[in-house]
């Protein structure tokens, strides 16, 4: 499941995103922007996530059953795959829709000001709640590069709120430019091209999102220098002459499936095949805490060729 430190980002982007939505629609209604008016629906979409996360957190911690023996970490995916597409289908396509009315029947902001100090208002709130998840992920990525480290992460929730709130700060800028320029330029018709904008970034920020977890969802392995060590201390153990098959599962962000296929030395006893199992296991467990399940097949490479061969023209 994911750990405590993501909690804390989660109910503080919650916190962040309530208040702010409640401010923006305020501010949408007194003036008539509709770059505002799709800045209000991207927080209060946005809030939405945020307890879908939290739900799905609360999901993957139930205890493993008989009808789910590996657990409920999946359904962290599921929900953060949920929270893509909401973003795409709500906010992205109702800020879209709401800009493309108003190009078409453009009207002047009233009283600017007003949202001229809810934006300023967001970019406080907004700015916060992105500090508070850029240092998590920061912790997290270690030393490697940012995009790497997304694509590594295995935390879904961390790098949705991360994501989530830099379009935020982009589309409160985009939706300040637009309104600025729609007064200083007498055209209306820029604060419908804000809100459309505004829709775009939420679009590609879901397609990143949605992509990124539909990975983890359909059964994500881990890290190939992870796989490379598990490999390592595998064919280290006694009387390993040959892995036939080594395969991994991410069940959640700390709960790793891995399943062996080893070909031992004839010459091992039945007990000594035991003890280089359970060795196996406890270096593998030790090495990588993030791995719960180990599970090991002693079979030769003839019989596991032969099986897979069976396999395949199924």
């Amino acid at each position: 499941m994911a750990g405590h430190g993501s909690k804390t980002v989660i109910l503080a982007a919650l916190g962040g995103n309530a208040l702010i939505a409640v401010t923006k629609f305020a501010a949408a209604a007194f003036t008539g922007s509709a770059a505002m008016m799709s800045e209000g629906i991207h927080s209060l979409v946005d809030t939405g996530n945020q307890i879908l996360l939290l739900y799905g957190m609360r999901q993957a911690a139930k205890p493993a059953t008989p009808e789910h023996p590996f657990g409920y970490g999946l359904r962290l995916y599921f929900w953060a795959f949920v929270v893509a597409i909401l973003i795409f289908g709500l906010g992205a396509g109702l800020s879209i829709v709401h800009g493309i009315d108003k190009i078409r029947e453009p009207h002047q902001v009233e009283d600017a000001w007003v949202n001229y100090l809810v934006l300023a208002l967001g970019m406080v709130f907004e700015g916060a709640v992105w500090l508070v998840a850029f240092r998590a992920f920061r912790a997290e990525k270690g030393e490697g590069g940012w995009i790497a480290a997304i694509r590594a992460s295995k935390d879904p929730t961390v790098f949705t709120v991360l994501f989530e709130d830099s379009a935020a700060l982009l589309g409160l800028a985009t939706a300040f430019i637009g309104i600025v320029l729609s007064q200083a330029l007498d055209m209306p018709v820029l604060d419908g091209v804000a809100s459309v904008v505004i829709g775009i970034i939420l679009a590609v920020t879901a397609a990143f999102l949605a992509f990124e977890c539909q990975s983890l969802l359909t059964g994500e392995g881990v890290a190939a220098p992870v796989r490379a060590n598990i490999r390592s201390i595998a064919s280290a153990g006694n009387g390993v002459e040959r892995i036939n098959e080594l395969l991994t599962m991410h069940f959640g962000p700390n709960d790793v499936l891995v399943a062996l296929s080893l070909d031992f030395s004839n010459r091992l006893s039945a007990n000594g095949v035991e003890d280089t199992v359970s060795a196996i296991e406890r270096a593998i467990k030790a090495a990588h805490p993030d791995v719960t399940r180990v599970f090991v097949e002693a079979q030769s490479f003839e019989a596991h060729r032969r099986s897979l061969a069976e396999i395949a023209p199924a």
